[in-house]
């Protein structure tokens, strides 16, 4: 599959060729197509799936134009959870050569299935990520995406492997090491999440190397929803470019969408994942440019199809023509979820919010934690946020100066008062992989 996309004079895709270049009418085609042909493998193979559809009265001929899709029931996170562990899958377990989950911490672990050309996929789109990010035959990639049941790690090494890049499969942790190895190898690009490369710059400042005096040119994060605030600091102090990617497990892993070099919106790789927007309360689609959760469908996986998979993620599609010149659509970042959003005292509140607040404040550093208490009935809401070395030196003004630029800055984008303290550096701890941004005390002692 891959050798008919590669340039390899050019070290990367032909544009003429490649699927992220095709003309709309031919990517409807190959849409329309791969659409029919996995509805009807689910229908066929997945109880659950041939369930519903019966229920609304459909069968795979009712899939005649890409519009039809949404006459197709929705697929959730509990319906993983409610047939684990294998019960969405589509294809016999002697087709099956991979299978991943999640750590199960908030119920029974969300299994994954990949065929041999489910994984031939991966590869190709997670190669297509990498090219996106400016990445190319000769480069060297330290991945520290965790390795294991985690989808991030081995979904990076096998897109790497296929663009002809070096790959340094670190995984995550041992952070001397990894800037030991970055400064050593001539590391060119990392992979790892947001929040640990943030961690990255600060040991590597300890430890005396100048990540900014490095080959390092490229950073791909993801797993975890980031701000432009965190995008500026890790550019400004690493010297990088700062790339986002999307993906998740249960659509096929990192490989879904990433930015180009313009860092104008993620381009989904719609030649293999189907996107709509929906109105997160009543499912109705929205059209392009319109804010509502995002929908996915695998157009072209065996094991575990996803048919219409709610992500709770929330953005939107952008289908102008982007100046990279790459034709398949955009969606823009995603800064929140559904399901992350918490109310105090009526107010929707997101972490990015208090994120991009505290980012905005100079004297602050990009390590925080919000924590939800409840006090006679009521739900509250205090900030910890870690401040430079020099403001936590002057006790006294300093501190305060910082601390009612960050209430004044949080109050006029939540439009509440939350409780507010500013912490030395390096006391609050530090995560390898996703940081744990909330911290719910809410039933403690209930």
């Amino acid at each position: 599959m891959l050798t008919e996309l590669w340039n390899d004079a050019a070290g990367g895709f032909h544009p003429a060729s490649a699927p992220d270049f095709l003309p709309e009418t031919a990517l409807k085609q190959v849409q329309l197509r791969r659409l029919r042909a996995v509805v009807s493998l689910a229908y066929e193979n997945v109880a659950l799936f041939r369930t519903r559809m019966e229920e609304r009265g459909l069968t795979p001929d009712s899939i005649q134009r890409l519009e039809d899709i949404q006459q197709l029931p929705f697929t959730v996170k509990a319906d993983l959870r409610d047939t684990y562990p294998f019960g969405l899958f589509a294809t016999p377990m002697s087709d099956v050569v991979r299978l991943h989950a999640s750590s199960g911490t908030t119920g029974k672990p969300i299994v994954v299935a990949y065929t041999r050309e489910d994984v031939d996929v991966w590869s190709e789109v997670m190669a297509r990520t990498l090219a996106c990010c400016g990445l190319h035959r000769g480069d060297v990639l330290q991945n520290a995406f965790g390795y294991g049941l985690f989808t991030g790690g081995l979904g990076a090494h096998y897109g790497a492997e296929a663009l002809g890049a070096t790959v340094v499969p670190i995984s995550g942790g041992n952070s001397d090491r990894q800037i030991m190895l970055i400064r050593d190898f001539g590391v060119s690009a990392l992979c790892c999440t947001p929040s640990y490369f943030t961690y990255l710059i600060e040991r590597a400042a300890e430890l005396g190397v100048d990540l900014r005096a490095l080959p390092l040119r490229a950073g791909i994060f993801g797993a975890e929803p980031w701000t432009d605030g965190m995008r500026d600091h890790i550019e400004a102090a690493a010297g990088i470019k700062a790339y986002d990617i999307y993906g998740l497990s249960e659509i096929i892993g990192p490989g879904v969408a990433s930015e180009c070099s313009a860092q104008q919106g993620l381009h989904i790789f719609e030649d293999h994942f189907y996107p709509e927007i929906i109105d997160p309360e009543t499912g109705e689609a929205l059209p392009d440019g319109e804010e509502g959760e995002l929908v996915l469908t695998t157009l072209s996986k065996k094991a575990m199809p996803m048919i219409r998979y709610r992500t709770r993620d929330i953005t939107s599609l952008i289908s102008e023509p982007c100046e990279c010149g790459r034709t398949i659509r955009r969606m823009r970042r995603i800064g929140r979820r559904s399901d992350d959003m918490f109310i105090i005292r009526g107010v929707n509140v997101f972490p990015s919010q208090v994120e991009a607040a505290l980012l905005a404040v100079e004297g602050t550093l990009p390590h925080y934690q919000i924590i939800l208490t409840r006090d006679q009935g009521l739900d509250q809401m205090s900030v910890e946020v870690e401040v430079t070395p020099e403001v936590f030196s002057d006790k006294i003004r300093a501190l305060e100066d910082v601390r009612a630029r960050l209430a004044k800055a949080i109050e006029h984008i939540l439009g509440i008062r939350v409780g507010l303290r500013l912490v030395e550096p390096r006391s609050i701890a530090r995560s390898e992989g996703k940081a744990k941004r909330v911290i719910d005390r809410r039933n403690e002692g209930a």
